[in-house]
């Protein structure tokens, strides 16, 4: 076995050797697409939470900093493009029932959704348990957790026509023309209108570090199943099974299991700061490891390192991203929000419809988590699960 030193030197060798600009680009471009759509959600879920500006911070530095360790450490450890992020589901669910539970009550649902994803990932049970839970359900509850913001496109156009309709064009033509950039020059779009209109109040954003908040974690059963067991569910399913999917499509044979325990230790460490969940990448992950990024295959591991050093930036200078989006105007961000969202929104409405047998349970499942319905403290996202899963047992059961 050889010194640490020597491996280092090895590694840092290899890096400079496979080193190319275009990797480089395709990594850069990955955290400029995460920070352009999904972090406008964390914003909302914030603002509908009541979090303050260092709580906030926080969040966004324990997220940042998280995807960039994992991002670096795995894709360096396996020679492959592991992209690492935050849940943007997860952030959607936080942002449509977080308000109903107090900050810390928040924090230990986040701490049993990192501890059930490192279970789960290190012992294979995700395996077993996906194969227990209908996926037109689960998908039919993600769904109805986004719901919510691609309705807000649409009212916050009735409300602010003249910056939303520029951007709503924009992401059309873009969607048309170059799928992968469309929520960048959106977002773009919507920086440009509101500059033209006087909205944007940039004046007092300043540099700053971000000084992370250390919360002690409050273990309350209704926060625990109304936000703990659905993180759980739609980060596994909506992130790390996709994510490894987009691995697997582009020829790589990393193990699933190391990559997903990695995350979530990760993020079980990381939860008292504010950290909702860091998991595989889907969306970006599919910009690092294609032939855009490299034509060799074993040199597109760069851009999974470049990307991980980038977010370790950005996590440092997390106030300053706080100070940025709290100058920006609510329909831009609600709106890129919601645009982010409607490829998750129309892959989970697919997947739901696709599996005929299961159809009506999983309507009940959507329409059940859409109502907004609270039982005991436990939030609508959990009783759209037992709802559906109920439903699919009576319709599917065979008779006597």
């Amino acid at each position: 076995m050889r010194p640490i030193s020597q491996t280092t030197t090895a590694t840092l060798l290899d890096l400079r050797r496979d080193f190319s600009l275009s990797a480089a680009v395709a990594g850069l471009v990955a955290v400029m697409v995460s920070y352009g759509g999904p972090a406008a959600i964390i914003f909302q879920a914030s603002a509908k939470a009541g979090l303050t500006p260092g709580q906030l911070s926080s969040w966004i530095w324990a997220i940042s900093i998280g995807s960039g360790l994992a991002g670096l450490v795995l894709s360096l450890a396996y020679r492959a493009p592991v992209i690492v992020a935050w849940s943007t589901p997860g952030a959607a669910l936080l942002a449509a029932g977080w308000a109903a539970y107090p900050y810390p009550q928040a924090v230990g649902a986040f701490v049993l959704a990192g501890a059930a994803i490192t279970l789960f990932g290190a012992t294979g049970l995700f395996s077993a348990l996906m194969e227990r839970i209908p996926r037109a359900v689960v998908a039919a509850m993600l769904a109805g957790i986004l719901f919510r913001f691609g309705v807000e496109v649409f009212t916050a156009l009735s409300g602010a026509p003249m910056l939303v309709a520029p951007m709503l064009a924009c992401y059309l033509a873009v969607k048309r023309l170059s799928p992968r950039y469309a929520i960048l020059a959106t977002l773009l779009a919507g920086l440009a209108a509101s500059a033209a209109l006087g909205l944007l109040h940039l004046g007092a954003v300043s540099a700053a570090l971000a000084r992370p908040e250390l919360t002690r974690p409050d273990f309350r059963l209704g926060a625990l199943m109304g936000l703990g067991v659905p993180l759980f569910l739609v980060t596994m399913t909506g992130q790390n099974a996709t994510g490894l999917g987009v691995l697997r499509t582009a020829g790589y044979k990393t193990p699933g299991g190391p990559l997903v325990a990695a995350t979530g230790a990760l993020s079980t460490l990381l939860a008292p700061f504010g950290a909702h969940g860091i998991n595989l990448a889907a969306i970006t992950a599919a910009i690092c490891t294609g032939a855009e990024a490299h034509a060799d295959p074993d040199r597109r591991y760069v851009a999974g390192v470049v990307c991980g050093l980038a977010y370790l930036v950005v996590g440092v200078f997390g106030a300053t991203l706080v100070g940025v989006f709290a100058a920006l105007p609510a329909p831009l961000v609600a709106v890129i929000a919601g645009l982010a969202l409607f490829g998750a929104l129309m892959a989970g409405l697919t997947q739901a419809m696709d599996d005929e047998p299961r159809r009506e349970a999983a309507l009940v499942t959507f329409l059940v988590t859409v109502s907004g319905v609270t039982l005991w403290g436990v939030g609508s996202a959990f009783w759209g699960l037992v709802g559906g899963v109920l439903a699919n047992a009576a319709l599917t059961a065979r008779r006597g």
